[in-house]
């Protein structure tokens, strides 16, 4: 009798877990047609984005980006952000204190404590919200990941935006960005390893000169306010190029002195230079490679001058040119 009356519950029960089942296929199916409308992710953007990961502070591209235009979600393109509601709050990771309305849902976050933003239109995460800081009038920070925005610049009809890309390992990368940072047209910088055969190399491997990567430093450029040249000749100018696996007190070949180039015309015009500092009696050291895999050192090392309040201690300006 007992069995007679168990088993329909059990009947039941099964055919509860098959509609379960079905319906979970459902939504996997759903979901994956939703994701083929998404934007193609990379390992790291899809650590962030979807798995809500962190990047490293002060290591994302669009941290001092400081033109006009939109941020956009990378993962589908919907406008979230206006370049003027952007500040600097040092945190290590773009800061907004306004979003473009609608565009940005807030939650509370797996942590119970901190409030969640996620893009509203995919859901995609970027970061976190921030109250009551004092950093603008708003007295609001979002705090959002680089690698979770695409910038668009604002169109200049006049002006059309033509960003080139150029790569000097001169000595300690803190010094070469501090005084590239000063020149007109230079847009950003990032400090980092090149020319080594690691991935990922760290600043102690590379000190260690275990990685055969130069400390370098990676300028993106307004080519309608300087040009390769004039960054070639800075670059020329600020260290000694005569010098050998050493720059000053610090030696070592990752501190060598290498121009990494980024298209045939760069190399001319590189070569071109070298041959005039030859005509004129320098022994010039300054190998020519092409630009391999740039990977970011670690966030302490951006902008080091500017956040310590140092100077260079072996780049000084000698007119060469």
């Amino acid at each position: 009798m007992l069995l007679v009356c168990f088993t329909p519950k059990l009947e039941m029960m099964k055919r509860g877990v098959i509609i379960v089942f079905i319906l979970g296929l459902i939504a996997q199916s759903l979901m994956a047609q939703d994701y083929t409308k998404r934007n193609k992710l990379t390992a790291e953007e899809k650590r962030v984005i979807i798995d809500k990961g962190t990047e490293r502070p002060y290591t994302g591209e669009l941290l001092n980006n400081k033109k006009e235009g939109t941020y956009v979600c990378k993962w589908c393109d919907a406008p979230l952000y206006n370049s003027s509601d952007k500040f600097d709050s040092n945190c290590g990771w773009p800061s907004f204190d306004d979003e473009i309305d609608g565009a940005v849902r807030k939650t509370v976050d797996a942590d119970g404590i901190r409030t969640e933003i996620t893009c509203n239109n995919c859901g995609g995460h970027l970061g976190h919200v921030f109250v009551g800081e004092g950093f603008t009038d708003k007295n609001l920070r979002h705090c959002v990941n680089s690698i979770s925005l695409e910038f668009v610049p604002a169109e200049d009809p006049k002006k059309p935006s033509q960003i080139e890309e150029a790569i000097f390992a001169g000595g300690c990368f803190w010094g070469v960005e501090h005084l590239f940072k000063k020149k007109d047209g230079v847009l950003e910088t990032e400090v980092g390893y090149i020319g080594g055969h690691k991935a990922n190399p760290t600043y102690q491997e590379v000190c260690a000169n275990i990685t055969g990567h130069a400390e370098a430093l990676k300028i993106k450029f307004d080519t309608q306010k300087t040009n390769f040249e004039d960054l070639a000749k800075l670059f020329f100018e600020i260290h000694d190029p005569t010098q050998l696996n050493r720059q000053g007190p610090d030696i070592g070949d990752q501190y060598r002195s290498e121009v990494f180039y980024t298209t045939d015309k760069q190399k001319r015009i590189t070569e071109e230079l070298i041959s005039t500092l030859k005509a004129k009696g320098l022994k010039v050291v300054t190998k020519l490679t092409p630009a391999s895999t740039f990977w970011s050192a670690e966030g302490y090392h951006q902008d080091y001058y500017a956040k310590t309040g140092g100077t260079p201690y072996c780049h000084v300006y000698t007119k060469r040119f």
